[in-house]
């Protein structure tokens, strides 16, 4: 792998965690394979997508973060379990004296989720809003809102529990979401040299203005892939 901004030098994939180490600000960011006709997905899973740069990367940003966050939907399609990182990751967040694993939040309105399923088999927070009905049936629930879900205060909450360097995987409507209500602060974005026509792409809907983007870094796969880290200009 080959950083190529914001200067050249080849990298080695144990150096990815400090690379993309968000520090100790709160900090939101996206995460996402995006390929080079703009789809996030081939069949509705995003995995077609993969490169081992991009996967490499993905488990560096999920090792460096206190929460992966996620939409129920996108949980589902993309059968997602506790975030289990990989060696390399799990003695960097032990020589920070971090948790052993980052926590998944699943983001669900209606909690269409079975309390019984992969992704409570770790450590697990459901975000929902007042209107759900069953949340009962989940050992921790945050509650955001009256009839949708309110990321700001969700955000708030998270925080509020120590969950303050949060990585969005998806789906693209969470994303949309996020951006239009001004809190992401970075998105890491792989592009994959892949076509795939028709498919969903990384935004679900117009930005009421455009975003200004800032490029911290972007790297050389080796595999064809380029993978950049923007910073959200405030």
């Amino acid at each position: 792998m080959q950083l190529l901004l914001p200067q050249r030098r080849a990298l080695a994939d144990e150096e990815l965690h400090d690379l993309y180490d968000p520090g100790d600000s709160p900090s939101l960011r996206g995460g996402f394979v995006v390929t080079v006709d703009g789809g996030i997905a081939h069949d509705g899973s995003s995995r077609p997508l993969q490169t081992p740069a991009d996967e490499a990367v993905f488990h560096a940003l999920r090792a460096v973060s206190d929460a992966v966050v996620v939409g129920a939907g996108t949980a589902r399609t993309e059968a997602y379990g506790p975030v289990r990182p990989r060696p390399a990751g799990a003695a960097w967040r032990a020589d920070r004296g971090l948790p052993p694993q980052p926590t998944l939040v699943l983001v669900s309105r209606s909690l269409d989720l079975d309390p019984g399923g992969r992704p409570f088999a770790g450590p697990c927070v459901v975000v929902t809003c007042e209107a759900a009905t069953g949340r009962e049936r989940f050992p921790d629930v945050v509650v955001a809102g009256d009839d949708e879900v309110d990321l700001p205060d969700a955000v708030r909450q998270l925080h509020e529990r120590g969950l303050t360097r949060l990585l969005c995987e998806g789906g693209p409507s969470l994303l949309t979401a996020m951006l239009r209500a001004g809190l992401v602060d970075e998105l890491c974005l792989t592009s994959t040299p892949v076509l795939v026509g028709s498919a969903p792409s990384l935004l679900t809907e117009p930005l009421e203005r455009p975003v200004p983007l800032d490029l911290l870094h972007l790297l050389a796969g080796g595999d064809g892939a380029l993978l950049a880290r923007w910073a959200v200009r405030r």
